[in-house]
């Protein structure tokens, strides 16, 4: 799989996982008898449509996801009088949350799934002792010090200079901090550990003249069996969620606008912390898929469904959040909400979205985040 068919393939499954929310929504709505008067995929002009009984289904042009449009929710909507009794406004507020929560709650299911699979099919990547991924067989016009001492693709190093089990960054420090000086390197290849001596030489990495030893790093993997797998699937959702949640204010706060507004209007160069648009996603799926472990787009996508699960979460309207806030303000208040003044709010909160959307996608174009060697 190459980076092209990586960034396609991320782009169909974000299609189809935005149908699948949606389609949760009906689903639901439906089970507690709302009546449902269309199920689009897509946006804009209709391409086809069909009906079957009181709804609509079909295609539009623009393929950025699809929409349920569920009688009473829009506080416009003229609603014949027969039918106000299966209006979403009509139902009890605990079905109605269900209606709404159902579509989110599918990013965390299938991030669930896609990282018990990651776990059981390639392994989390174990940052310590590093995999020797590849052996430059010279570095300048001389064989390297990692070719003459015999190391392999697939050797583990398990200790340099005293340090058992380095993180790859740490291997990296040190051979750089002992250029021309004999190191111990306490390797693993085949269950069996044995000790070489090799000296880093001066070489140009990235323009920069630094200390090498001629090889490629790569993580090792640590594979699971299906309960393991399920259960670290589960830790890692509740991590990410974490991650994100850390991380909101640096997003959409002052910083996160400030650092924004700095990228748009000076020179400075984005950083690899720096947030990105579907656009750095599909880069970032790309590099992946060309990495050479096309299933660790597994957990870049579990991540991904994360991310969009907590955003639709968030008290805002118009996310399904937001429409989960009206319903905790009208059992506190014990009468409902006029919807018609929470518009004014969905309109603000949707331009400021996508203004950012669009300064991100501008930004992932013009100055892509850098994605690492």
């Amino acid at each position: 799989m190459d980076g092209t068919l990586g960034i396609v393939g991320l782009i169909a499954a974000l299609i189809a996982v935005i149908v699948v929310h949606e389609l949760a929504h009906f689903g639901v709505a439906k089970a507690f008898g709302i009546k449902v008067t269309e199920f689009f995929v897509g946006f804009g002009r209709r391409i086809w449509s069909i009906r079957r009984g009181e709804t609509e289904y079909g295609l539009k042009w623009i393929p950025a996801g699809g929409y349920v449009k569920i009688a009473g929710m829009n506080p416009y909507e003229t609603v014949e009088p027969e039918d106000l009794p299966r209006t979403y406004g009509a139902k009890p507020i605990w079905q109605r949350a269900l209606v709404i929560v159902a579509g989110p709650a599918t990013h965390f299911v299938l991030a669930l799934v896609l990282f018990a699979l990651w776990l059981g099919i390639v392994g989390e990547q174990v940052a310590n002792s590093p995999i020797v991924a590849e052996v430059a067989p010279t570095l300048g016009e001389e064989p390297s010090p990692a070719s003459v001492a015999g190391l392999r693709s697939g050797d583990r190093i398990v200790g340099i200079g005293g340090i058992d089990d380095p993180l790859d960054e740490e291997v990296v420090a040190y051979t750089r901090e002992h250029v021309g000086e004999p190191i111990e390197f306490v390797i693993e290849r085949d269950g069996e550990r044995f000790t070489v001596t090799i000296a880093p030489v001066l070489a140009t990495d990235g323009g920069e003249q630094v200390g090498r030893i001629g090889v490629f790093l790569d993580w090792a993997r640590e594979e699971r069996g299906v309960i393991a797998s399920v259960t670290g699937g589960a830790s890692l959702v509740w991590r990410s969620v974490g991650d994100i949640a850390g991380n909101l204010g640096a997003v959409f706060g002052p910083e996160g606008i400030g650092r924004v507004a700095e990228l748009m209007f000076t020179d400075a160069e984005r950083e690899p912390t720096d947030a990105g648009s579907v656009v750095a996603i599909g880069q970032a799926a790309g590099q992946t898929a060309s990495a050479g472990n096309p299933a660790d787009l597994l957990a870049l996508f579990a991540f991904v469904n994360v991310v969009i699960g907590f955003l639709n979460l968030l008290p805002l309207p118009p996310f399904d959040g937001g429409h989960l806030a009206v319903l905790a303000i009208e059992k506190v208040r014990g009468r409902a909400v006029d919807m018609r003044k929470v518009i004014p709010v969905s309109l603000a909160v949707a331009a400021f979205f996508i203004v950012l959307t669009v300064s991100f996608v501008y930004l992932d174009i013009v100055k892509p985040i850098p994605l690492g060697p």
